[in-house]
């Protein structure tokens, strides 16, 4: 099953548009079959320089890699295929072409409807509670009338004739079986005065000429599938499978927009959420495995995934849900894997950490206490310059540790770690020590424990203090309770 993500290149890439992509490609792997990426500029007044390497970038750091059409190599964009050009705006002939046959067979005539006669038209039709549609002004001019207009450079479009008497049906993917009225349907425009195409002429012309099996997009389409469906019959064409997905919602059933969150995948690579989070999350936001199961690799969902499971209804995007999963993912890398992603992230801001022989080691302490990558650099902050630490952090009226009793415990943290051989220096021997002074003393093991860790750190968040003493080594951690004191 081949199947296309199409985008345009009119910002960064939408995380609806993620899962439209996630969808097509786990359907073209799991048949053994080609993902294409296609770029879709035809609206040239709304392309954004630099969407599409942006658009590039987030499907390869979601490891969604297309096996033909548009890709990055070297921070540069190619095309790879048989089928190209993979970018609608070096198609421009093929558009014209197709554009001619359905001038000739009279399924589309010129019009010259100026935008300030439509847009008095649709004014008149709202005043009289109608819904908008073009009136076929056009529709009837004498060929003879057509050629003298454009011979003195008129400007016109291509606009496509609905067969107002017929009901178009079709059996979509998602949605089952579907029916339209030609009669509420608008003769679309096909070919703009520019001479681009509108993305209904241009998208039928690409999907037949790049044998695409399976159109997936968002429910917003639904409407104009019997525009679709008709160009590629007029053209003589076989008709690709359709499947609708439905739309992803704000908690409050709305669409999912900028002004209630979030909604560009570069955000989310921004805050740090790893591409399986947020592959895992978007995977389950209209499709439903029928099974408990919620943590699913890219290999599991590709075995998995089904059109038969894809639900009707809109999604709620629920950020807590996805910070969850994010959660869950960050557990299961290994700790290697967890140290090489963060590395580069902490090494950004303290560049000793990039040749650091015990960075994974420093690692595995912030793991399970870590939601997004960023925030590896300020945790483990400690390692690699000197905290500040004041009193007011030191004393805690939670643990009971006071001013007065400050010098106290940290001169017998001092005395019992400095005993310690440099040989056994190590998670267990530190704690076994400090449990004895425990037991043999007055103190409370947060009272011990609460100025150790802030000691060493500077923070009042920080990986255990066994684990952080074990990891700064003997000399500092003697270095920094001896200043502290």
């Amino acid at each position: 099953m081949r199947t296309r993500f199409p985008p345009s290149p009119t910002g960064f890439l939408h995380v609806g548009g993620l899962r439209t992509a996630l969808y097509s490609w786990l359907l073209a792997k799991k048949s053994g079959d080609h993902f294409i990426l296609r770029i879709e500029d035809t609206d040239q007044e709304r392309s954004v320089p630099g969407a599409v390497e942006s658009i590039v970038r987030s499907l390869a750091w979601a490891g969604l890699h297309a096996d033909e059409g548009v890709m990055l190599e070297s921070d540069h964009i190619v095309q790879r295929g048989s089928k190209g050009p993979y970018i609608q705006s070096e198609r421009l002939p093929l558009y014209k072409k197709y554009a001619d046959e359905l001038l000739k067979s009279g399924h589309a005539y010129h019009c010259f409807c100026t935008s300030k006669r439509l847009e008095q038209m649709r004014e008149e039709q709202m005043k009289a509670k109608k819904a908008p549609m073009y009136d076929r002004l056009c529709l009837s001019l004498p060929e003879d009338e057509v050629k003298r207009r454009i011979k003195a450079g008129e400007p016109y479009v291509l606009r496509m004739k609905i067969p107002r008497e017929e009901v178009i049906t079709f059996d979509d993917d998602i949605r089952g079986p579907l029916a339209f009225q030609g009669s509420v349907i608008d003769d679309q425009i096909l070919l703009k005065s520019d001479g681009f195409p509108t993305y209904h002429l241009a998208h039928v012309v690409d999907d037949h000429l790049m044998d695409i099996d399976l159109v997936m997009r968002g429910e917003e389409w639904l409407s104009s599938l019997p525009k679709h469906l008709l160009l590629f019959q007029y053209l003589g064409w076989k008709t690709p499978r359709y499947a609708h997905v439905p739309l992803l919602l704000n908690k409050d059933k709305t669409k999912l927009s900028k002004r209630q969150g979030s909604v560009a995948v570069e955000e989310y690579i921004a805050k740090g959420y790893l591409p399986e989070a947020l592959l895992n999350f978007l995977a389950l936001l209209g499709w439903n495995p029928g099974t408990t199961q919620e943590i699913f690799t890219l290999e599991e969902l590709k075995d998995q995934f089904s059109l038969e499971r894809v639900q009707n209804a809109g999604a709620i995007f629920d950020v807590e849900k996805l910070d969850w999963f994010q959660g869950q993912w960050i557990r299961r890398l290994s700790p290697e894997e967890f140290a090489a992603r963060i590395q580069p992230i902490v090494a950004g801001k303290f560049p000793s950490a990039k040749s650091d022989p015990g960075f994974t080691e420093k690692a595995t302490l912030i793991q399970d206490r870590l939601t997004f990558l960023p925030e590896a650099a300020d945790m483990l902050s400690f390692f690699y310059e000197e905290p500040d630490v004041g009193k007011d952090l030191l004393v805690s009226e939670k643990q009971k540790v006071t001013t007065e009793l400050l010098p106290t415990i940290l001169k017998h943290l001092t005395d019992t770690l400095d005993a310690i051989p440099g040989k056994d220096w190590s998670m267990t021997t530190i704690q076994t020590k400090l449990d004895q002074l425990l037991v043999s003393g007055s103190l409370k093991k947060g009272q011990l424990l609460w100025p150790l860790r802030v000691a060493l750190t500077g923070k009042p968040y920080s990986p255990g203090a066994y684990e952080t003493a074990a990891a700064l080594g003997k000399t500092k951690t003697l270095e920094r309770l001896r200043r502290v004191l």
